[in-house]
Formats: C-alpha cells, structure tokens, sequence
C-alpha cells in the first residue's frame, strides 16, 4: 500500500504525544473525494482534543485535524461536480494533518482563484463560525453592537470583518495587550483581555451589546449575560478557560463549571435575552446539515471575491513542527490562523524530536487510551 506522512496522536496528553509518521494513504469510498493536502488549519479545538478535553473523544491513535486545502486527486463513485485536479478546501472529520485526505463531497468547496492554499485552509472553520453566529443564530442588523472575546484570534478577526459589511456596527474585542496595535483597526473598541471589559463596554454604551459572542466560558458566561441589552443574544461557541497547561487539568475544568453563571430561564424571561450554543463540527458531522452549510459557504465566497472578506494568516509551518506551532496558540501568541504547510520543509532546530517514533513509556500509555477510550465514537464539544 502508498504510504504518506501524517501527525500522529499516540494518546492524549502534552505536545510529546504528537508525532510525524508514515501512514497507510486511504482511498476515496463512494461519494467521496481523494484530496492530495497543501495546507491544514490549526484551532483551539485541536488543542482540546489532544489533551482528550472534550465530550467522548476518539480511540487514539488519531490523526487530527478538521480542515484542510488541496488538490482533488481522485474521485469516488458518484461523485459529481468535482474534476481531478480541482483546487479545493474540505471539512474533515479528524485525519486533516495528513498529505492525503478522503472526505465526502459535500464537505468540499471550490476555491477561488486568487485565494491561495493558505488561506483557504484558513477560511472554512473561522468565517463559517463566525458568520453562522452572527447571521444565522443572532440576526444581525444595521446599528447593532457585538462583543467578541480573542478578537485577535482566527474567529476574531473573521467576526470583525463580517461585522464590517453591514452599516454601523459597533465591534467591543478583548485580546492580549500585545495584539492591540495589529489589531486595533479591525475593531471599534479594544479592550486588554485581564482588565474588566465590562465597565469598559458600559462607559461607553450604558445599555451594553446586542451581541456577545464567548470562546472563553468559565466566568465570562455571567459576564456576558449581563451586558446584554433587552433582546440581545449570548453565544458560547468554545470553552478555552479549560485549557490552562500543556495536558488535562481537572482543577481548570472544574473551576470553569463552576464559575459559568447558573441560567434561570425565568429571569431570561423578566429580562428578554437570548442565549445559544454553537458547535460548527457537531453541525456537520454529528447533526446532517451540510446542506446548510454549503450555503452559507456559498454566501462566504461572494464575500471574497468582492473583497469585503479576507483570511488573516498568522504563520506557516511545516508538519514536524506541529508542538511548536500548537505552543503559539496555548500561549495566545498569534494573530489571526496558524497553518500546517505540508510541502514546508521544517527549521532545522524546531525539528527537534518531532519526527521520532515513539519514546520510552509511551506504549504502555498507549495502551491504557485504548482501553478506556474503547468503542467511543468522536464528538466535538
């Protein structure tokens, strides 16, 4: 059988349990398509899904990754709309940082052709995110008002620039100080993520936002809630206070739980605010609906070729240097999507031990994942 490479997670845990492997190069079933892979997105979520962070994860071993932009290289049975050779960017559930990905067609778009590999791996999580929350969850309109956590993040910066195509929206971010001055003009106000956003936001607008948009939970849940205006919409999309060192942490899950406000309906009622939920892979690969977002994938590209939206691209890196570039992001360094280029050759000195096979102790760890993560299906909280 061809072989390829492939970022291999041998068992949940810190950044040494990633690894650059040969792995058997999959075929496309019925209805699928054969992607030859240039570029990967990197995202929180892989984050949590390596530390083994969320609701039933997979059995490891596991390749991660949920998207990624390429070359069409064969077609499955009945699949029709798509030729060999077509530039594409996919949805993948799992096995996206690999050199060949299978995936079915209705998971893959056409890319524009101005766009380039990177940037269109860096397109499909963050702008469907970002413009299926405001549009689609919380109704945006003209002379409305968003709050946005991680403003310098791939979300983030997706969320400003889709706020900036309709008239007069005011955009609140919070982001690391260090961010302020690449970001500051891609949102109205800016506030440094560790000072209290919520008297800033109401000094300047006494009523509060129409929209709150949380990546974060723990005790910005309440906060959130707070500064909604009568008819506003809180949406918690991600939970990244629950990340708070290199592997699990049950003190950070649990304090997170505990610090998110208890919601009463009732006093939803009294007040008229709205609060949502918004999981894009659950949507996808759990609950049909990409139908749905084919249209809105659809809506996206318009955008695009009329230049209102743009991927912000913070880094390329090769796939040996995965640990270091998934650092960046625990360590909020980056400003806008961090890529796994599969044709980088990597830095000579961030290649360190990234492409070693195993190292001592870790089979039996191995092992232990397998058994207890046994006959568990993959879901994304």
């Amino acid at each position: 059988a061809k072989e390829m490479r492939a970022v291999v997670l041998s068992a949940f845990g810190g950044l040494n349990k990633l690894r650059v492997s040969k792995k058997a190069m999959p075929e496309p079933q019925e209805g699928e398509l054969k992607i030859r892979v240039k570029a990967c997105g990197l995202n929180f979520i892989d984050l949590m899904v390596r530390q083994g962070n969320i609701d039933n994860p997979p059995k490891t071993p596991l390749v991660p990754g949920f998207e990624c932009s390429g070359i069409v290289e064969a077609l499955g049975d009945s699949v029709k709309g798509f030729e060999i050779g077509d530039r594409v960017m996919a949805f993948v559930n799992y096995n996206a940082w690999a050199e060949v990905v299978c995936t079915p067609v209705e998971f893959v778009y056409k890319i524009p052709d101005d766009m380039s590999f990177s940037e269109a791996a860096a397109f499909p999580m963050n702008f469907v995110t970002a413009y299926m929350m405001l549009f689609e969850v919380a109704n945006l309109r003209e002379g409305m008002s968003v709050l946005v956590h991680s403003a310098g993040g791939g979300v983030g910066q997706a969320v400003a620039q889709l706020c900036s195509t309709i008239p007069n929206v005011t955009v609140f971010g919070t982001a690391s100080s260090f961010k302020h001055e690449a970001i500051k003009n891609s949102v109205t106000h800016l506030f440094d993520r560790n000072a209290d956003y919520v008297q800033e936001v109401k000094r300047i607008s006494v009523d509060g936002v129409d929209i709150v948009l949380d990546c974060l939970c723990g005790e910005n849940t309440g906060k959130g809630l707070s500064l909604l205006k009568p008819l506003g919409t809180y949406i918690l999309y991600g939970s990244s206070n629950m990340v708070t060192g290199e592997t699990k942490s049950f003190f950070s899950f649990a304090k997170s739980w505990w610090q998110v406000e208890k919601v009463n309906p009732i006093k939803l009622y009294e007040e008229n605010k709205v609060i949502a939920g918004f999981s894009l892979l659950n949507l996808l690969f759990k609950q049909n609906r990409g139908g749905l977002i084919k249209g809105v994938m659809d809506k996206l590209l318009n955008l695009y070729n009329s230049k209102k939206i743009k991927p912000v691209v913070d880094s390329l890196w090769a796939l040996e240097e995965v640990k270091e570039a998934m650092q960046r992001i625990h360590d909020r360094g980056n400003i806008g999507k961090l890529i796994l280029d599969v044709e980088k050759a990597p830095t000579p000195l961030m290649a360190n031990d990234s492409t070693e096979t195993s190292e001592a102790g870790e089979e039996e760890e191995d092992h232990e994942g397998d058994t207890e993560n046994k006959e568990r299906m993959p879901f994304i909280q």
